[in-house]
């Protein structure tokens, strides 16, 4: 399935905006999307920083990549399940992937419909959650954390000779993987790595020295905030070729934080890229709704917080990606502009500029 969006179709859609605030279709054309001129978005008079790429599906947590020049995006697919909320975030509970790609940033963008469907993965139970995507050996792969017939969160893989699939999932989790949000970073040398991990809903509390105990619970203020985690992957990138290691996250004076450091302590979408031989950790705070960053001289770390990247959006989660792209930087990000749910989000996209001393300068989404 090829749907395009249009700069016609954008205008047509903020104009009538304020009629289908909230409404979905999966077969309504798609809008063209702007990254630089703030609107008035809906009739409660909002303004935002960015506008949705799609807006015939509602979309979130976008990982996007360049792969033979074009971009594209791989979100997790929101829908109206009816799950009441709850803070293990169950009312999340997506069913399949779309992949989206476009030429360049504000651009029309084609959704390629239905990459992976959580019925054609063996081993999964519910909850489809946010995927990332690499490329290696000639083939695209396609990682995401669903949750397995125990309920426990496991990350699984899945491959294409296409950037946007269809995939076809493994019949097993990668071994020894756990809790969600896997970002698999390749660097300059051809080693890949995956960063994962997520707090509350994500279980990570629940797993210590990588083992598993359901038990236990979330960390009191006084305990040291819960690390990520991270995995050298195996050339073949279905498995892990070493142990899973903590990240170590360190605040300005190399001290590690605290749980009631909510507002620079990790709580879950893991992202890593480089920038002048920098590696830069990027990570949402959840509660508090930052996105933080903190860099270092290693894939393994440690590394040292350096600030915010992007202020709290509408919406209750945060979760992004960071690309280049013809000599500019962008941060792909979500909010709840179409329907004002937390559980129905959209992706967008903005540029994202670096100071001089390698700091990047705080987006603010709203405007």
């Amino acid at each position: 399935m090829h749907i395009h969006s249009s700069p016609f179709a954008f205008l047509l859609s903020a104009a009538l905006s304020g009629l289908c605030y909230g409404c979905q279709s999966n077969s309504s054309s798609q809008t063209a999307d702007s990254t630089r001129t703030t609107v008035n978005a809906d009739t409660t008079g909002k303004h935002y920083l960015s506008q949705p790429l799609v807006r015939h599906i509602y979309t979130a947590d976008p990982s996007a990549h360049v792969f033979n020049g074009r971009i594209y995006i791989y979100p997790s697919h929101d829908t109206a399940t009816g799950v009441p909320e709850d803070d293990l975030g169950s009312h999340f509970d997506m069913k399949d992937f779309h992949v989206l790609s476009m030429d360049a940033v504000g651009g029309k963008v084609t959704d390629h419909g239905v990459a992976l469907d959580i019925k054609d993965i063996p081993w999964a139970d519910r909850q489809l959650w946010a995927p990332d995507a690499a490329f290696a050996n000639g083939t695209y792969y396609l990682y995401f954390p669903v949750k397995d017939k125990h309920g426990i969160f496991r990350i699984g893989v899945a491959t294409s000779h296409t950037p946007e699939g269809p995939f076809t999932a493994e019949r097993s989790p990668i071994p020894n993987s756990y809790s969600i949000d896997p970002c698999v970073f390749i660097d300059d040398d051809g080693k890949a790595y995956m960063y994962f991990g997520g707090i509350w809903g994500g279980q990570l509390q629940r797993w210590d020295d990588n083992r598993y105990d359901s038990a236990r619970g979330n960390r009191k203020a006084e305990d040291l905030a819960i690390q990520p985690r991270m995995a050298l992957l195996a050339p073949d990138m279905k498995r892990f070729s070493g142990p899973v290691l903590e990240v170590k996250l360190l605040d300005e004076n190399g001290q590690p934080f605290h749980e009631k450091d909510n507002s620079k302590r990790f709580f879950e979408a893991s992202w890593m890229h480089k920038y002048k031989g920098k590696y830069y950790f990027s990570y949402s705070t959840g509660d508090t709704h930052n996105l933080c960053y903190a860099t270092g001289d290693s894939p393994y770390g440690p590394f040292t917080y350096r600030g915010v990247i992007l202020s709290p959006v509408e919406g209750w989660t945060s979760h992004h990606s960071i690309i280049e792209k013809d000599g500019k930087w962008y941060l792909f990000y979500h909010d709840v502009q179409l329907s004002g749910k937390t559980w129905l989000r959209n992706v967008k996209v903005t540029e994202l500029h670096y100071n001089e001393d390698g700091t990047i300068q705080t987006i603010n989404p709203a405007i």
